[in-house]
């Protein structure tokens, strides 16, 4: 079976700092693009960062630029997303994706809650 455990979630107050962790079985890690996605309450679930197979190319929506860091290590089948200078806007379920555009899979983990105190 496929698995992508999320962890790291919790509370933190504005302008702190959080770090999710995504560890990813069942499948053959660096073969995959893996993403970070987050839905707000009410909200849909939209894209935040996103970083390729071989570590060389990663993207970050204009919301979190500058503010979170993507990073995987494919020899633990672990992926991270660092958050720093957090904003009550980023109050989200974060959700962690691996996809493997040559076969068009794609999985989802269960979701992590941040929420960030004003």
């Amino acid at each position: 079976d496929v698995q992508l455990q999320a962890s790291g979630g919790g509370l933190a107050q504005f302008g702190g700092s959080l770090r999710l962790s995504c560890v990813v079985s069942g499948v053959t890690f660096d073969d995959y693009t893996v993403a970070w996605f987050r839905q707000a309450p009410g909200k849909g679930r939209e894209g935040v960062s996103c970083i390729s197979f071989t570590e060389n190319e990663t993207s970050y929506a204009d919301t979190v630029k500058g503010r979170f860091t993507i990073s995987r290590d494919n020899a633990k089948n672990t992926m991270y997303l660092q958050m720093n200078s957090l904003k009550p806007e980023d109050t989200a379920v974060y959700y962690c994706n691996a996809v493997r555009f040559a076969t068009q899979t794609h999985y989802w983990g269960q979701g992590t809650l941040v929420t960030v105190s004003s």
